[in-house]
């Protein structure tokens, strides 16, 4: 296991370098964020460009602010924003916990629904039960997001006024934006779950667990779905990192404070620490949740722990 854990740490560590090399390279050739903080100021000069860049570091070469923000990040320093000159980290501490919870809401809704949906309509192949599942899954796959978030804000905070169509306030803000995620991941889980229970329960330890005279429950939770578990394992954990990067446009509707909201302004303004810390922190915790789903498959499955 120590091996199997220090082969993984020193994957991550090269994928977290290489993203984070490629993410400085690329948003340094999007412009010139000294331009855009003089923008409207009038008559500007190269003078004052140059001073602007001095002040923001900029003047250094590539190599060099690069490596001093990959010092930064060990002492969790990630510069000051180019607007405002607010602590990045600061910046990072709020809008993180936002993120996380919103993200672990929808999970945890989609996999509580979804497992017994599926398992029910693996059960009822062929069935009405099977047939309206599948039917309901494919109505929740074929709304977008962005266009069901705007249903929920029409129907539910300005016709019926029950809800709040933005912020974060309390847990009734929690409910459109975790309903309208959680949708879209249950109609795609509910498939997978009903396919892979499909072909478990088609297995012959399943008909001799049956034949020993056990529960139809013992049989479907603890027999069938531990078998079929590692690739819902690893579907599930991929999902949540997609989750954390691709949350931006359900944040923007509901103007969540969240790291896809403050990343999204600080592509916007060039804001060139913002966004390197923002994808930093994504992909650390995508390499993270991936770490931990390595480790599941051993605790699920003993013959991958032995191997």
């Amino acid at each position: 296991m120590v091996n199997f854990l220090l082969k993984r740490f020193l994957q991550a560590a090269f994928v977290l370098l290489a993203i984070t090399l490629i993410v400085a390279f690329a948003i340094r050739l999007t412009g010139d964020p000294a331009l855009m903080l003089t923008q409207g100021a009038g008559s500007v000069t190269e003078a004052d460009l140059a001073q602007i860049r001095e002040g923001l570091g900029l003047n250094k070469p590539f190599l060099v602010q690069y490596s001093d923000f990959l010092i930064g990040i060990f002492s969790l320093d990630f510069g000051r924003s180019f607007l405002g000159g607010t602590p990045v980290s600061q910046l990072i501490g709020t809008a993180l916990p936002a993120t996380l919870m919103l993200a672990l809401a929808v999970m945890v809704v989609s996999i509580v629904v979804s497992i017994p949906l599926g398992i029910k309509a693996a059960v009822a192949r062929g069935k009405w039960p099977d047939q309206l599942i599948r039917i309901l899954s494919l109505l929740g796959l074929s709304f977008p997001n962005f266009w069901l978030a705007l249903m929920l804000v029409l129907l539910f905070s300005i016709t019926l006024q029950w809800l709040p169509p933005s912020g974060m306030d309390g847990f009734s803000s929690f409910l459109m934006p975790a309903v309208t995620m959680g949708i879209i991941l249950t109609a795609t889980n509910v498939r997978l779950v009903r396919t892979s229970m499909l072909e478990t329960l088609q297995s012959q330890y399943i008909m001799v667990a049956r034949a020993k005279g056990l529960s139809e429950r013992s049989v479907l939770y603890k027999h069938a779905l531990r078998n079929c578990a590692i690739p819902l394992i690893t579907y599930f954990g991929l999902q949540f990192g997609g989750l954390l990067g691709g949350i931006v446009v359900i944040e923007r509707v509901f103007n969540w404070p969240g790291l896809g909201t403050l990343a999204f302004d600080a592509v916007g303004a060039r804001d060139y620490p913002v966004l390197q810390a923002v994808i930093t922190v994504l992909s650390m915790m995508i390499v993270a949740v991936n770490l931990l789903v390595d480790i599941a498959y051993g605790l699920v499955d003993p013959r991958i722990r032995t191997e």
